[in-house]
């Protein structure tokens, strides 16, 4: 079982043995245009993969369905346990999925199965990339037509924080905020998406994009404990709530710590874009 990381040789031998039951997702997006992601997978994916819509699949796009606050807000895990029954997933199935986009965007969904209690499900180190790199076998189209599943959630191995949470612990040892915004982003120099620049007061930035090496995958483990260690310079791991613009690229980051061993962070799914427009948050200066 594999459970943080995959890589795109582990995944090919997996795809090779008839007893494994493998679900691969491709969760290439583009924040920007809405279409692209899924027209990239149209246009070449791993064979046998399946797509998964960011705004209508790994997100909320009903007020009845939604779990947090935030550009994209959590289902319900009722909701999304709904569409996972859809794609077909089982007890016995190892979860892949990648994108094409530095791992950002699949961190979302290898963090939603573990909040529906499914363990077994892992990142493709690498992404798109490394399976191309590798001659792995692509095919095109909308992907194949899953046969659905009575598969049931079960007990939360990951949960998220909601925006209460963090404001009652602004500022104690017991909680350390991790923002994975790029360094402009987090001083408030520009602001792209959100319509308030600037960060959560006293969160640590940690942009996700350095926990890849120049070949587009993750550094070793004790490079990434290293690194996470000085930042937070004596905080417990354990005490890190992770948060972004709207709670997806803060995954790596979450996703990263458990590669380097460093368990018991948390997520704040509604992350900046909900932080800032709440009338009872601070602001830093």
């Amino acid at each position: 079982m594999y459970t943080t990381l995959i890589t795109a040789e582990q995944l090919q031998a997996l795809t090779a043995d008839s007893d494994a039951s493998v679900l691969i997702v491709d969760c290439t997006a583009d924040l920007m245009q809405d279409e692209a992601g899924r027209q990239q997978f149209e246009a070449a994916h791993i064979a046998g993969a399946l797509y998964a819509d960011l705004n209508t699949d790994l997100s909320a796009h009903a007020p009845a369905e939604t779990a947090s606050g935030g550009r994209h807000p959590l289902p319900t895990r009722e909701h999304f346990a709904q569409w996972l029954r859809q794609i077909g997933l089982t007890p016995h199935t190892q979860v892949v999925a990648y994108d094409r986009n530095g791992m950002n965007f699949c961190g979302r969904l290898w963090w939603m199965l573990k909040w529906l209690g499914h363990d077994a499900v892992a990142v493709l180190d690498g992404g798109w990339g490394a399976w191309q790199a590798m001659g792995g076998a692509v095919a095109q189209g909308s992907g194949h037509a899953p046969t659905p599943s009575n598969w049931e959630a079960g007990h939360a191995l990951m949960s998220p924080v909601s925006a209460e949470t963090v404001m009652a612990h602004l500022g104690t040892p017991g909680q350390t905020i991790m923002d994975a915004r790029a360094t402009p982003r987090y001083r408030g120099d520009v602001e792209p998406l959100d319509p308030v620049a600037g960060h959560i007061p006293g969160a640590l930035n940690r942009p996700f994009a350095l926990n890849l090496d120049d070949k587009g995958c993750f550094k070793p483990a004790e490079q990434l404990r290293a690194e996470f260690l000085a930042l937070l310079d004596g905080r417990a791991p354990a005490s890190v709530v992770h948060q972004c613009g709207s709670g997806v690229s803060a995954l790596p980051n979450m996703l990263a710590m458990s590669v380097a061993g460093l368990h018991g962070s948390q997520l704040f799914a509604g992350s900046w874009s909900e932080w800032c427009q709440d009338p009872r948050v601070k602001f830093a200066d």
